[in-house]
């Protein structure tokens, strides 16, 4: 009977699966998993190209491991590799367009609701692919403007413009399920 001793740390894992430790490499895989898989759905809209754009992030995760340094949240640097992998998927496919570059407002989306979490991931989904991707990066990751703009190859300016039209729409169809809530429709 082989013994596989537990990992008390994720450092000491980390470690482990930086010198090519499978079980290692699995348990980070298992742990992380779930919530990559939600972040590529941030931004790929049918699941199994998700997951498919989940695994080859992992796939890069383990083969740069070695590159990771410990200086800021492993979680962190998994992330900004799958939404890195995420906007590569959608570029690849040519599924991102941006729009050309207007003035952007200041606008902030408040709205109270018993809306579930699915019917959210849809009004997003239903965005066009350039204003979803900048949305969930800025709204949801929490990137700035200069970081989506380096990230999607665009200019500050419609990083900002699509994130005004994307705000701009996902209250149109707030309203309208708020009317049709009140029964105003």
């Amino acid at each position: 009977m082989k013994v596989i001793h537990l990992h008390t740390s994720e450092e000491k894992l980390i470690k482990k699966a930086q010198r090519n430790d499978r079980v290692s490499q699995q348990a980070l895989y298992t742990t992380y998993a779930p919530k990559m898989l939600s972040v590529c759905r941030y931004y790929v809209k049918d699941l199994q190209y998700a997951e498919d754009v989940m695994i080859t992030g992992f796939a890069k995760v383990f083969k740069g491991l070695s590159t990771f340094q410990f200086e800021g949240s492993f979680e962190g640097w998994v992330r900004r590799i799958m939404v890195r992998e995420s906007i590569s998927f959608l570029r690849s496919n040519k599924q991102i367009i941006f729009t050309e570059y207007t003035t952007a407002t200041n606008e902030e989306i408040v709205y109270e609701s018993d809306m579930s979490t699915e019917v959210l991931q849809l009004l997003i989904d239903g965005l066009p692919d350039g204003y979803k991707a900048v949305f969930v990066m800025y709204a949801i990751e929490g990137y700035a403007h200069k970081e989506i703009a380096e990230m999607l190859e665009i200019s500050e300016g419609t990083s900002k413009s699509q994130l005004s039209k994307a705000r701009k729409l996902l209250k149109q169809q707030l309203d309208l399920i708020k009317k049709r809530e009140n029964g105003t429709i």
